[in-house]
């Protein structure tokens, strides 16, 4: 082509696409000519041939772009470039050193290699490194995370970005999460975060599970480990795979297998545990647009200590009030009734994009299958079968649109809604312990944050909730008439059946929720944060209906028609100094929570069925106080000694009854001292565990036949038992094989001393202790 004929002008600007502004110093590069914007954003280039040319754009902290271009019918044209991109990814070095969620909720995360440190156990196991995160147990495998004081349906538990939805009501229901699936898991203190829900009185833990964007790449892990105490082990291996064009994929599957865990005196009989999980995510992302499609599966089988299912009265009250449980049996990798079996689906599809000077738009819909069944000590024909078996089905559909294009006054609103329906198996020969019944929610909110000057930024938010429960329930006509319910709910009775009425409940709850809060940053290391919200829960189907044994829980638990929706207060400060005077790190996070029509469940007594004895606990509606503290404290002794400790103090008190709320933690400490050197590390952790001081007095006296006399016993069921203090110790050592520390070896000791102790948020306390020493072998490859 001859010289005359390359005389074609390209002209335009380079704009950022997060907010219109034009991009001043922009390079945009073609053959072996570069030209810099000027500073309105403006580029030329001359000598240009009509034919199509592959044009590179470059911008300091933006995404280059090759953009190919043909000539013969263009002479302007704006380049694009996403200039923010980084910023969506910045860490926060100023406060806890994560990227936050909110901007002035009390924030922690646990990363990946945190978290490699608990792939033998669960999440809430693994939460308790975060202060103000204490864990309820149902003996040494069912563990569920307190966050300061409350737990359950209070707490929003996110899914790879969905609301998990697994029968969560239940106080020796663990999440249906398997804890090696997640690159990371984040807790907000708090019910601020209202773009998750207004029900989160207590927080949101957030899991997620990272697809990479990087092209052209193969990576994963393969862990394997062992332990002593249940004598088992497992494995988990992980693939990330990056395509071309922004496509990416992950697979990612855990298999466990334990026999019964062990007290330091005994065997802890009927404690195994059997787990299986996958996972698989794959999408394509950039800073415009994506679409990601994700599906997980859950299946685990759980033992239920075998001496807290008891025959009669007398022997219940024995076991109470025996140091050691009344059935001790040879270890075994059996799992016998009573037992749990759980078995979660979830699937989601999501997309997002970006639109120019204005946001992003996100949609996502997800489903989830969550089968449970629970199984006591049965004889006969219905040996095999279980007690409780349970299938709740949720759609869910949610989007959000993010007004980011001012960076000072950002905005973000959005809707969820979802559909829920439970199915109790009818054929399990025993009285439902809740119903059939359809629960309808939806929920629009508006959040904004803005900034106020350089080191102060603001945010508030606004929420309003519907929640619909229809339920199709049998009450026995003499419960009916012993709870007033013939006076208050006669219009629920659809029909009569002999001596059962079968209702029709159908309440509606709608609520607001609101929260305000503002980010400080002073010094070069320095930030304040503070929050007030108020937040609303509508009563669960369980704390409304339950009418029976839980066989799991080995309690008869009881519920309220008459129940009205929490309402909780809550203000929280976070003084937060990464260089205290040069002593180390400081945190101090005090808060108070006052909530209106606050629901527990509290023993009451001891009732005789056909199943055997079991205690009595009931739903309860009172006001409450909660206010604490958490404070982490950390500081760099030398280059290779690191020390850090945390303390947590929560009061819980019952306003209208003038007395302590029930099962609420301990004062406790957590410290570590870290010795590390370029290739290995060890860890000396202690936690501390006071006793706790302040209880309520749910103590009750209880008569049975014994040696043919009648007695009378006192049943000491509310009184904590003695506080501890426990040692573990921890040890990596990192091998090259293919890469750099591609090999690392993790021997671990929990429980050193072979301490005996109860916990006083273990449901089992009543029976047996807690486990006793542990060695645990980790073998973790990357490659």
């Amino acid at each position: 082509m001859s010289a005359q004929e390359c005389n074609q002008i390209l002209s335009g600007s380079v704009i950022d696409f997060h907010d219109g502004i034009p991009l001043e110093g922009a390079t945009v590069t073609v053959n072996n000519q570069t030209v810099l914007t000027n500073s309105s954003g403006a580029y030329t280039i001359s000598g240009l041939c009509p034919v199509a040319y592959a044009f590179t754009i470059s911008h300091e902290d933006c995404n280059s772009q090759v953009v190919t271009i043909n000539l013969s019918n263009l002479s302007k044209k704006d380049f694009y470039l996403e200039h923010h991109y980084t910023d969506l990814e910045e860490v926060d070095i100023q406060t806890s050193g994560h990227k936050k969620t909110t901007n002035s909720q009390t924030e922690s995360e646990l990363t990946r290699s945190q978290l490699d440190r608990y792939n033998n156990v669960s999440i809430g196991d693994a939460l308790q490194e975060i202060s103000g995160v204490n864990t309820l147990t149902s003996g040494s495998t069912i563990v569920k995370p307190v966050i300061q004081g409350l737990h359950s349906s209070r707490i929003i538990m996110l899914n790879n970005g969905v609301r998990q939805e697994d029968q969560e009501w239940g106080e020796e229901h663990a999440p249906n999460l398997d804890i090696n699936a997640f690159t990371n898991i984040k807790v907000i203190k708090g019910a601020g975060a209202l773009e998750y829900g207004g029900n989160a009185i207590g927080g949101v833990v957030i899991a997620e599970n990272k697809i990479t964007t990087l092209a052209d790449t193969v990576f994963g892990k393969t862990q394997f480990f062992a332990s002593s105490n249940g004598r088992g082990g497992g494995v988990n291996a992980a693939l990330n795979l990056g395509l071309t064009k922004g496509w990416g994929a992950k697979f990612q599957g855990t298999v466990k297998y334990f026999g019964d865990s062990e007290a330091p005196d005994y065997i802890l009989s009927n404690t195994g545990h059997q787990e299986q999980s996958f996972s698989v995510g794959f999408g394509k992302t950039n800073f415009v647009q994506g679409i990601e499609g994700y599906y997980s599966f859950y299946n685990a089988t759980q033992g239920i200590l075998r001496a807290s299912h008891i025959g009669n009265v007398g022997d219940l009250v024995r076991a109470i009030n025996s140091n050691v449980p009344l059935v001790i049996n040879d270890f075994t990798y059996d799992i016998d009734a009573p037992k749990q079996e759980t078995q979660h689906h979830l699937a989601k599809l999501k997309g997002y994009h970006r639109f120019k000077k204005v946001g992003k738009l996100n949609l996502q819909y997800s489903f989830q299958y969550n089968n449970r069944k629970e199984f006591d000590i049965r004889r006969g024909d219905d040996r095999g079968k279980a007690s409780l078996d349970l299938e709740l089905f949720t759609h869910s559909l949610e989007s959000s649109f993010l007004f980011d294009a001012n960076d000072t006054f950002k905005k973000n609103v959005g809707f969820q809604v979802s559909y829920q329906k439970n199915t109790p198996n009818p054929d399990t020969g025993i009285r439902r312990l809740i119903p059939d019944y359809q629960k309808t929610s939806a929920g629009v909110f508006a959040i904004t944050e803005f900034t106020l000057s350089e080191h102060l930024t603001a945010d508030a938010g606004i929420r309003y909730d519907f929640v619909n429960i229809n339920a199709k329930k049998f009450y026995e006509k003499d419960f009916w008439e012993e709870r007033g319910y013939d006076t208050e709910f006669a219009n629920l009775i659809i029909a009569d059946e002999t001596d059962q009425w079968l209702t029709n409940p159908d309440f509606d709850y709608g609520s607001i929720s609101a929260s305000g809060g503002m980010n400080y940053k002073y010094g070069a290391q320095n930030s304040f944060l503070m929050s007030v919200s108020i937040a609303n829960r509508a009563p669960n189907p369980v704390e409304l209906f339950s009418d029976g044994l839980h066989h799991s829980a080995a309690i008869i638990e009881l519920g309220d028609l008459r129940f009205d929706q929490e309402t909780a207060v809550k203000f929280s400060m976070s003084s937060e100094h990464l260089n205290f005077f040069g002593l180390g790190r400081l945190t101090l996070s005090p808060y108070i929570s006052s909530i209106k029509d606050f629901i527990l469940l509290e023993p009451t007594g001891i009732d005789f069925t056909i199943r055997g004895s079991f205690p009595v606990w009931e739903y309860k509606q009172t006001d409450a106080l909660l206010y604490g503290i958490d404070i982490d404290y950390g500081i760099d002794i030398t280059e290779q000694v690191s020390f850090k400790t945390a303390f947590s103090y929560i009061y819980g008190q019952d306003t209208t009854n003038d007395e302590p709320l029930i099962s609420m933690p301990s004062p406790n400490f957590r410290s570590e001292i870290v010795y590390r050197k370029s290739m290995w590390d060890v860890k000396l952790v202690n936690t501390s565990v006071l006793k706790q001081q302040r209880y309520p007095d749910n103590n009750f006296e209880s008569e049975f036949i014994e040696n043919g006399a009648l007695v009378t016993t006192l049943v000491d069921i509310s009184t904590p038992p003695d506080g501890y203090s426990l040692f573990d110790l921890i040890g990596t050592y990192r091998f090259s094989v293919l890469n750099q520390s591609d090999l690392s070896l993790g021997v671990s000791i929990t429980n050193l001393f072979d301490t005996t102790y109860r916990d006083y948020l273990n449901r089992q306390r009543f029976y047996a202790d807690n486990t006793g020493r542990n060695f645990t072998l980790n073998i973790n490859f990357k490659f």
